[in-house]
Parts: structure tokens; C-alpha cells; sequence
């Protein structure tokens, strides 16, 4: 298991805010949420493959988005408090790496809208 520090020794500053400390970049600032290039996009943290660009759609949020995970067993999914809201967390499954959240107003034919910061996933064309 990958220790906190070995974790800041991986990540930028950014990453680790993001990927560990469960932090949100700004919408409209990330590296992928205007990116419709073919490919995928794996874990920042780990690598684990995470989401195909099959699935990307443009949500008008400013930051990717994606109606489904690349594989059930990808992700793992946590009620979130915080902030006064009720939201479902994202993470990876492989390494707990925080990457954004899920919400019931997306496409078909999941109508879900996974909502993910830019900083904690990493794209791979084909």
C-alpha cells in the first residue's frame, strides 16, 4: 500500500490536492474537459484504466465528463456530505484516488453524468 508521503512524492502539489485530499480544480481550467480526441483515460495516480473517450460527452460544466466507467469494477462509489451538499464520490478503485463525482442528469444509456477532474485522470490517444 502507497503511503501519503509516497503519494507526495509521485503527485504535483496539484495532483495530490486533488487525487488525496479529495479537491476540485476549477471548471473550465483542466488539462482534458475540452478533449474529444479517441482514446483512454487512466487513473494520474496509478494508471488503472478508468474511462474510454466512447463515453466522454460535453456536459457544459467545465470539466470532463463521461456517461459511463470503462469497466464496472473501476470505480468505487461514496455518499458525500460535504460542503452542505449530498453527492456521490468517485474513486478509483485500484488506489482510492479521489476523481470527481457522479450525478443522474447525463445521457443515455446511463443517463449518469460522471463529473471528473482533469488533474486526477490521465489521457492515452489511440
Amino acid at each position: 500500500m502507497t503511503t501519503e508521503n509516497e503519494w507526495r512524492k509521485k503527485l504535483t502539489p496539484e495532483e495530490f490536492i486533488v487525487l488525496r485530499e479529495k479537491g476540485t480544480e476549477r471548471a473550465f481550467t483542466g488539462e482534458y474537459w475540452n478533449n474529444f480526441a479517441t482514446g483512454v483515460y487512466s487513473c494520474r495516480a496509478c494508471g488503472a484504466e478508468l474511462f474510454s473517450s466512447q463515453t466522454k460527452f460535453d456536459a457544459g460544466c467545465g470539466w470532463p465528463s463521461f456517461y459511463e466507467a470503462m469497466h464496472s469494477d473501476a470505480v468505487n462509489y461514496t455518499e458525500d456530505l460535504a460542503h452542505g451538499m449530498h453527492r456521490t464520490e468517485v474513486t478509483c478503485k485500484n488506489c482510492g484516488g479521489h476523481l470527481g463525482h457522479i450525478f443522474p442528469d447525463g445521457p443515455e444509456p446511463t443517463g449518469q453524468r460522471f463529473c471528473i477532474n482533469s488533474l486526477s485522470i490521465k489521457f492515452k490517444g489511440v
